[in-house]
């Protein structure tokens, strides 16, 4: 299960010649019918997720839009929501207020995130140092969570400064680069992808 920008037409032209690649093996996946249609909240409407299989390993990956992490009823554009109210010293109970979800589940993605945000922070440090045409040392300062919203939003930007990147808000781009990944229990921050539509980091 992966992340794909939301333009299904040319999802489906990348399909079609093999553009986009397992992350597993890195073959070119092939059409393979279509994931059972989904709700996610913070999104309107319904969702379809497309399937690819790959032609080298046969294993068959949901092609989710970069609004969605794998797994989660709630869009990316949630969580981060959340995660920034964190970052700015809000409790789980305001915070879950504020984003009009149960405090468990708020609980849920700070605590998945507490544990591999270390990791995950140095993991975009590099990709920042990889990306930014001027990389400056970046002050990061204010908690766990600060940190990692600072530097979510700092290669955003600098992506979007140096190549023709699709409009994606800071965190469907780290939907992107982690594969929707990003609160999987096996997600390892290392295993960044950085997947065919940006450039090699």
């Amino acid at each position: 299960m992966f992340t794909v920008d939301v333009d299904l037409v040319e999802v489906e032209r990348r399909l079609a010649v093999g553009g986009l690649t397992c992350p597993g093996c890195g073959s070119g996946l092939a059409g393979w019918g279509w994931a059972r249609v989904r709700r996610v909240r913070g999104i309107d409407g319904e969702i379809r997720p497309r399937r690819g299989r790959c032609s080298g390993c046969l294993v068959t990956h949901v092609l989710l839009p970069v609004s969605c992490l794998a797994r989660r009823a709630d869009a990316v554009a949630v969580i981060g929501e959340a995660v920034g109210l964190a970052a700015g010293g809000m409790g789980v109970r305001r915070v879950a207020a504020a984003v009009g979800r149960a405090p468990s589940t708020v609980r849920g993605w700070l605590g998945r995130l507490t544990g591999r945000a270390p990791r995950l922070r140095a993991a975009l440090a590099v990709r920042l140092r990889a990306v930014a045409v001027d990389p400056r040392v970046l002050e990061i300062g204010g908690g766990l969570f600060a940190g990692l919203v600072a530097l979510v939003v700092a290669v955003r930007d600098a992506a979007a400064g140096r190549w023709a990147v699709p409009t994606l808000s800071a965190w469907e781009l780290v939907s992107f680069v982690t594969a929707g990944g990003l609160l999987l229990p096996a997600f390892a921050p290392e295993s960044i992808n950085t997947g065919p539509r940006l450039p090699t980091w």
